[in-house]
């Protein structure tokens, strides 16, 4: 049972801020509110602004928040509520080189969920009005996004209107004013969840998801175009196991290399696995990257100008879970390791940033209040 009262939310303030992580910031709680904040997800644009979106159902349903700070995560703007609906959640966020921000959430509607959009040119000083990308019979859920180097938006999440959720893309070549018809890119027996989008070096567009098509557990798999997401490869399935292979991310380096992540039931908890490849999703290897007592989960990933990787995620091995990070420098031979949160609650779904200077920024939310908010840190 959790606790709840003054006490518990005096001392899991101390726990917040009596120990932070070498070369880390104190964690900064970013929201107070009446209910659960949950599943924040960060950018940072060319200026070293900092953008955090996420959702809250203070005011009886879900709905989508966004604040940002102007000075590297010392202070931060008032939150800015971005929906008004039956219910919003799952957002993510992305920005391009140009400080232009876009933000796809996924909005329940005439009785199912549908991905909706709203852009900013100018570093979320003023926002576009919302604007609704998908008209489906099923739910749309789960929303990612990533922009390329000429600042369009790729878009792509999971849908149940074939009668089971599959994979579905979006692109717009104007940087969100006009969208692309919806590609769709599985076609399978069962269901495939919980994806992650990147763009290579050259513009192209890479998606992971999880699918329990082959043998009623979950495993993860692949695909990619070549052409901009005009055309896509055929699926690649990048494990197989005995048990579930669950949420991965994707990233890609400063030398074109793409790093792939989740997490495993492999050993009886689950763990984290990386694999890599260094020839444009053809073929790739992997290694596993913890080793502990509890379960390690959610992981979220980024690189830096400098070709490094760095992945954070929640670990209950201290017996309540806590917010993970590992970093390598030289392709993922070598890894540190470091616990970021010192916590009496939950603190999960952990997402990251990393800034031009090599800084990041990691949000998570955590229920030591006694609900869910958000939280946030800088590592130096």
């Amino acid at each position: 049972m959790r606790k709840t009262g003054l006490l518990w939310v005096m001392l899991g303030f101390f726990l917040f801020n009596q120990t932070a992580a070498a070369g880390w910031t104190a964690a900064k709680r970013l929201t107070w509110t009446v209910a659960e904040s949950m599943k924040p997800a960060v950018a940072v644009g060319p200026s070293g602004y900092v953008h955090v979106v996420w959702y809250d159902k203070a005011t009886g349903n879900n709905e989508v928040y966004y604040k940002k700070s102007t000075d590297g995560g010392s202070t931060w703007s008032k939150s800015t509520r971005f929906t008004l609906s039956e219910d919003s959640r799952d957002p993510d966020i992305a920005i391009d080189s140009g400080g232009n921000l876009y933000v796809v959430w996924a909005r329940l509607i005439d009785g199912h969920f549908e991905i909706y959009y709203r852009g900013s040119t100018d570093e979320g000083t003023t926002w576009l009005a919302g604007r609704r990308l998908t008209w489906n019979s099923g739910d749309s859920m789960t929303p990612v996004i990533a922009v390329d180097s000429n600042g369009n938006p790729h878009l792509a999440w999971y849908d149940y209107t074939p009668g089971n959720y599959e994979i579905y893309y979006r692109k717009s070549t104007d940087g969100g004013a006009s969208w692309l018809a919806s590609t769709r890119l599985t076609w399978t027996s069962a269901n495939s969840y919980e994806l992650a989008i990147a763009n290579d070096l050259s513009d192209n567009p890479h998606v992971v998801w999880y699918e329990d098509t082959p043998a009623g557990n979950y495993e993860i798999y692949y695909k990619r175009s070549t052409d901009g997401g005009t055309s896509w490869s055929t699926a690649k399935r990048l494990t197989w196991t005995s048990t579930d292979s669950q949420y991965p991310v994707i990233a890609v380096d400063t030398s074109g290399y793409l790093y792939v992540a989740w997490h495993e039931y492999m050993p009886g908890n689950s763990e984290l696995y990386c694999k890599k490849s260094e020839d444009g999703g053809a073929t790739w290897s992997g290694k596993r990257l913890t080793w502990t007592s509890g379960y390690s989960s959610f992981p979220d990933m980024a690189t830096d100008s400098s070709g490094s990787l760095h992945i954070v995620w929640d670990d209950s091995t201290p017996g309540n879970h806590e917010i993970y990070y590992r970093m390598t420098s030289d392709g993922g031979n070598s890894w540190s390791t470091q616990r970021l949160t010192w916590t009496a609650g939950f603190s999960t779904f952990p997402d990251i940033a990393v800034d031009s200077s090599g800084n990041a920024h990691v949000v998570w939310h955590d229920d030591t209040p006694g609900n869910s908010e958000i939280y946030y840190l800088k590592g130096k």
